[in-house]
């Protein structure tokens, strides 16, 4: 099943009087229970392709749907509501809430979607190595740390889509190979379509494909 679809995808911005093309009449179709990766250089328009799959940005032209929905007839209220339900987001700065212990910024959206997933949060923690942080402040974490916590709110929601910016930029190789281990996994057991941006090519034998970004165009690795 489709979870990801593009068709047509294009995504212009204005630089004074030109017109930058970021993505380029993109097609692709990404399937749950399937990791891909997305390779390129900086600025080829993978940070972008991530925010319009995920909901987060409108494209110029084209369709995007999401577990089948197309995103351009749904109201702002209904896209958040797919997002929150469907889509986990990891990016390259944690973005974790400062003033809130790693505990209590599960229980936050524990209240937000009123109910209690303490025994998954503990298995998530527990799965990344950091159970013992779950008292701890970001500030009192370091950055490779932050991520995972970061990682594992990712999944906490159980969302059917997972994009992964540069999920395993700070942290030191064997951790990375076990977060890519676990999303790995999460993809195949939990049917989960997950896509992760990444320039570290030691990763790229854990994923079912590998697409390369390249000056807004998106074309297939062959193996």
């Amino acid at each position: 099943m489709s979870a990801i679809t593009f068709k047509n995808i294009t995504r212009d911005f204005k630089d004074g009087g030109r017109t930058i093309h970021v993505l380029k009449d993109t097609n692709v179709e990404i399937n749950s229970g399937e990791f891909v990766a997305i390779v390129g250089p900086s600025g080829s328009g993978k940070s972008t392709f991530l925010t319009i799959a995920g909901g987060l940005q409108t494209p110029t032209s084209g369709e995007v749907y999401i577990n089948g929905q197309e995103l351009s007839v749904l109201s702002e209220k209904e896209r958040e509501k797919l997002r929150l339900n469907e889509v986990g987001f990891i990016l390259q700065a944690s973005n974790l809430v400062p003033f809130l212990k790693v505990n209590d910024q599960f229980n936050l959206f524990d209240r937000i979607m009123k109910d209690d997933r303490s025994d998954y949060r503990d298995e998530l923690l527990e799965q990344l190595g950091i159970k013992e942080l779950s008292n701890k402040y970001p500030e009192d974490l370091s950055g490779g740390e932050q991520q995972r916590v970061a990682i594992a709110k990712a999944l906490y929601n159980d969302p059917t889509i997972l994009l992964a910016d540069e999920p395993t930029a700070s942290l030191d190789t064997e951790r990375a190979l076990e977060v890519v281990d676990i999303l790995a996994k999460e993809a195949k057991e939990q049917d989960k379509a997950i896509i992760m941006v990444t320039h570290d090519k030691r990763l790229l034998d854990k994923c079912d494909r590998v697409l390369e970004m390249k000056d807004g165009e998106l074309n297939e690795v062959e193996e």
